[in-house]
């Protein structure tokens, strides 16, 4: 036997045939936003564990499995051609209100709020898989034409209307603020006329302009006029309804504004001076912009933040996680976990440009509105910039059903990824 012929028939050359036929089904999918993520969440882990570690809490090893078993779930949903959710769209809607209604009637409640169901012992949110269900029936619903109409858009408010009302009423204001973002940002990305998603907004600016400042909310009631007249197909009904929605916005937002608890109230108002209640409702951000000061610009060191080694900040692991990194990484580290977050969204968002079809498109940027909104709010609430929501810091907050659902949506994006070049065959 020649030693050409041998060569081809060596142990080695079998070895990376079989180990390119274990990886070719995801030969095509987006290593480097897989990378990134799961930096993010070993780097979660251990600032948890950080945070935690004098307690002897088991948060860190939790957070480190779940994300292992949803990584592990995002690769096999990477290897399922995501075109199939075409069929299951429906079926998928209705299984997310299924389990939102589950969740009034047989849930579990904590803290003034009923969003858990009991399984096996473990506690599952349904509103963090019904953000996921959610992307996946308005892609199905608005990738049919290249501009969605007004008929189109009538239509995604009233389907989502179901689970961000049942939502709300748990209540669970920060995913429900997540959804009506994800329904913006894809009805967007469908090329919805940008002045209907500004009347969309409308009524909420002007419920608060009533209350702040009375000629700007009179000013804004007639730009919303011109703007229905200038868009709306209808020009009279459209203007007398812009009219008659942010004059109703006001009585309306009184309306919600009683539905909310106490503490979600103070939430949304000691924000702009949490010193009127220092050891109420302000106290999360007071102490959480004090651990964020203390890092500087290099942080006091892994173990060593005060703050955060003494338990002076409530719920650290979860909500307010990000002032562990300013504390103990500073400010070099908060900006380096910035450029992290940056450059998932810059990929989610290449991955929805080179998308073959609006379908896998609209998912890719369903899941990137997900990410970049709880991104923006957590941070931005936990430095004083906006109210406290309890969105938690993707991949770095403790959460099991949050981990989950977003590596969830990381498989769809992996997905669309790998299937790409493939157009017309079905999984």
């Amino acid at each position: 036997m020649s030693k050409k012929s041998k060569s081809k028939n060596s142990p080695i050359r079998y070895l990376g045939q079989f180990l390119f036929s274990l990886i070719s089904p995801w030969k095509q999918i987006d290593w480097l936003l897989l990378l990134l993520l799961v930096g993010l969440t070993g780097f979660g882990s251990l600032t948890i564990y950080s945070i935690e570690r004098v307690e002897e809490l088991n948060h860190a090893y939790q957070h480190l499995t779940i994300g292992c078993l949803g990584l592990g779930i995002a690769i096999a949903i990477a290897r399922v051609n995501y075109r199939s959710l075409l069929q299951w769209h429906w079926v998928i809607y209705v299984l997310t209100n299924i389990s939102l209604i589950a969740v009034m009637v047989a849930g579990v409640s904590a803290k003034g709020a009923q969003r858990w169901i009991s399984v096996a012992g473990f506690n599952v949110q349904p509103s963090e898989f019904a953000k996921i269900g959610v992307v996946i029936t308005l892609a199905a619903l608005l990738h049919h034409k290249e501009r969605a109409d007004f008929a189109t858009l009538f239509r995604t408010l009233a389907i989502t209307a179901i689970p961000w009302g049942l939502v709300f009423l748990q209540p669970d204001l920060g995913t429900s603020l997540v959804f009506g973002v994800i329904v913006m940002t894809m009805l967007y990305w469908a090329k919805v006329n940008p002045g209907w998603l500004i009347l969309m907004v409308s009524p909420v600016i002007s419920a608060v302009l009533y209350h702040l400042h009375l000629p700007g909310w009179l000013f804004w009631t007639l730009a919303m006029t011109g703007v229905a007249w200038l868009t709306i197909p209808v020009k009279i009904v459209g203007a007398l309804s812009a009219i008659a929605i942010n004059c109703g916005a006001v009585e309306l937002g009184n309306l919600f504004w009683g539905l909310l608890k106490d503490y979600q109230k103070d939430r949304l108002i000691l924000f702009l001076d949490p010193e009127k209640d220092p050891l109420g409702g302000g106290y999360h951000l007071i102490q959480s912009r004090i651990a964020i000061g203390s890092g500087k610009f290099w942080g006091t060191g892994l173990y060593k933040g005060t703050q955060t080694q003494l338990n002076f900040i409530p719920e650290q692991h979860t909500d307010f996680i990000f002032s562990a990194v300013g504390e103990e990484w500073g400010f070099l580290g908060s900006i380096l976990l910035l450029v992290v977050f940056f450059l998932i969204c810059w990929r989610l968002v290449l991955i929805a440009n080179r998308a073959t079809d609006n379908f896998g498109s609209l998912l890719a940027i369903g899941v990137l509105a997900i990410i970049a909104f709880q991104v923006i709010t957590n941070i931005s609430m936990t430095i004083g910039l906006a109210p406290i929501t309890g969105i938690p810091l993707p991949f770095m907050s403790y959460g099991r059903s949050a981990l989950l659902s977003n590596f969830i949506g990381i498989g769809l994006v992996e997905s669309v990824v790998n299937y790409r070049e493939i157009k017309n065959h079905m999984f």
